[in-house]
């Protein structure tokens, strides 16, 4: 769901406690220093001092004031440096070291959001559609075969073997994935556990369910009061380097919807942007119940995967059912 005003409150927050964090590591690495080196606080003294002098020159029309304070406090800095390293300082000690080197610590770089403010965004995002939980336990570590058997285990283990190819060359080589069939026959599951390669090595991954991307995008469009908030997520959608969509044909399918959905992945397409779509669906119920368009950009430019098989779910319980039976 797009941020509230609160969560966007609590993100801004942490970042000014990140920058508070910073300011009194940095006072603390200094107050250490000047007590064990009284002559690197005569230094900074200097730097305020001959600062105060050359702009004084400066505003007295010398035009060589500037130049000469740029080589008086390249002086200093050599000579700082060095008494850092000969008391076994390193030379950055009193450096400000930030989480995110591009923006500072300050979620923003200009007017822009930094990646690392989307990727708080995100990881709200995840934690209302349960992405985080469902990556603990639906990973290739946790991959099995034992659920299917003949022409059904054929078509899961190329399935596997496309996913794994998928994430392996993900970064050079843009690919789409679109997994069909019976329900519970693992077409979530594989997802999942791309997302989770593709995350762990650093890339944005969104995953949504059918119902709710359409849901932000209707927001974005038609409610005056989530346009903002919605805004920045909706622009992730067409931008982050992989979007999942679960459930394709869960979602109650319109004009809008058929609209929205061929503008995504059009959009995501023409930046080469990888997607992913799951669904119940049928090839010839994806082609009745969207349009020609949405059908024939699917079937160019995805990689198709059928899975079928007995539903995975419900082969869990009927055997969890047979153990407890057996206990009693």
């Amino acid at each position: 769901m797009p941020l509230t005003n609160s969560q966007y409150d609590a993100i801004m927050r942490s970042y000014e406690e990140k920058q508070r964090a910073v300011r009194r590591r940095v006072e603390h690495n200094t107050e250490t220093v000047y007590q064990q080196i009284p002559a690197y606080e005569e230094l900074d003294r200097q730097v305020a001092s001959i600062s105060i002098e050359q702009g004084r020159k400066l505003l007295g029309g010398n035009e060589n004031a500037l130049p000469e304070l740029k080589q008086h406090l390249k002086e200093l800095s050599r000579k700082k440096k060095e008494l850092l390293r000969a008391y076994g300082f390193s030379e950055d000690f009193l450096s400000p070291v930030y989480e995110c080197d591009k923006c500072c610590d300050t979620g923003y770089i200009g007017s822009q959001k930094c990646s690392c403010f989307r990727a708080e965004e995100i990881n709200l995002i995840y934690e209302q559609s349960h992405i985080k939980n469902l990556l603990m336990t639906e990973n290739f570590h946790a991959l099995s075969y034992d659920y299917y058997a003949g022409e059904d285990l054929e078509k899961f283990t190329k399935a596997v073997q496309i996913c794994q190819n998928f994430v392996k060359n993900f970064n050079k080589d843009y690919r789409n994935l679109f997994f069909y069939g019976t329900v519970g026959t693992g077409k979530s599951f594989l997802s999942c556990c791309i997302a989770k390669e593709l995350i762990d090595q650093g890339n944005l991954v969104i995953y949504f369910s059918a119902f709710q991307l359409f849901d932000i995008l209707s927001k974005s469009t038609f409610d005056k009061d989530s346009t903002e908030a919605a805004s920045g997520i909706s622009d992730d959608i067409c931008d982050c380097d992989l979007l999942i969509i679960d459930d394709l044909g869960t979602e109650l399918t319109n004009s809008f919807v058929s609209s929205q959905l061929f503008s995504c992945l059009n959009n995501r397409h023409l930046r080469k942007k990888a997607t992913i779509i799951t669904t119940n669906l049928s090839l010839g119920e994806l082609r009745d119940r969207y349009s020609d368009r949405i059908f024939s950009r699917i079937t160019s430019n995805y990689d198709i995967c059928k899975l079928t098989g007995r539903d995975i779910r419900m082969q869990k319980k009927t055997a969890s059912t047979n153990k407890q039976t057996n206990e009693n």
